[in-house]
């Protein structure tokens, strides 16, 4: 695991050992932000299901101005992770439930314009994290939601700002999802 370009190209990403956290391969996120392109520039990032905080990371090493991880399991790794690649001066880590801090976020007023979302597959997380996103609390206009899930994982919630924009499969084993959040009409 690294960051593929940026401000930190080339910085080893530190891993949880076992194999209860899935990082995103490099393929994949090279995949992801060659879609996303230039729309990382300048923007504030949520990084939920965090893991290594990979993909918040390579977001800031791309040019995000800021960048909000959360992971139960790995704060203490995305630490590291943001202070070895020279980055945490623009980055936050939280600690705890994912969804108990997104309310507390939320209810700061944090605001954000694109969110990864990573969790482990087959357990309904990302389900729950969409749909608790779809409220809008935590998204600015025109955000982006970027979840990653299993291949066989295709029930969307139901949804009522979050429009799917695109659906990318990698193997038999995994997907992602990109959703734009726009306020003002429902999603038909």
């Amino acid at each position: 695991m690294r960051i593929i370009t940026g401000l930190a190209k080339g910085c080893k990403l530190k891993t949880p050992r076992g194999m209860a956290t899935r990082p995103t391969s490099d393929r994949v996120k090279e995949s992801l932000f060659s879609i996303l392109g230039n729309e990382v520039w300048g923007k504030t990032i949520l990084d939920i299901f965090a893991g290594t905080g990979g993909l918040g990371l390579e977001a800031l090493s791309r040019g995000a101005k800021y960048a909000a991880f959360v992971d139960k399991a790995t704060a203490d790794i995305i630490r590291f992770n943001a202070e070895h690649t020279h980055l945490a001066d623009k980055a936050d880590v939280f600690k705890g439930d994912v969804f108990a801090v997104m309310d507390q976020l939320a209810a700061q007023g944090k605001r954000f314009d694109i969110v990864f979302c990573d969790p482990p597959y087959h357990l309904g997380l990302w389900e729950r994290a969409l749909t608790q996103l779809d409220n809008g609390r935590l998204l600015n206009e025109a955000a982006l939601v970027i979840v990653e899930q299993g291949g066989d994982e295709n029930e969307l919630p139901d949804l009522t700002h979050l429009k799917l924009l695109r659906n990318q499969r990698y193997g038999k084993t995994t997907q992602i999802n990109i959703f734009e959040y726009k306020s003002g009409n429902t999603i038909d």
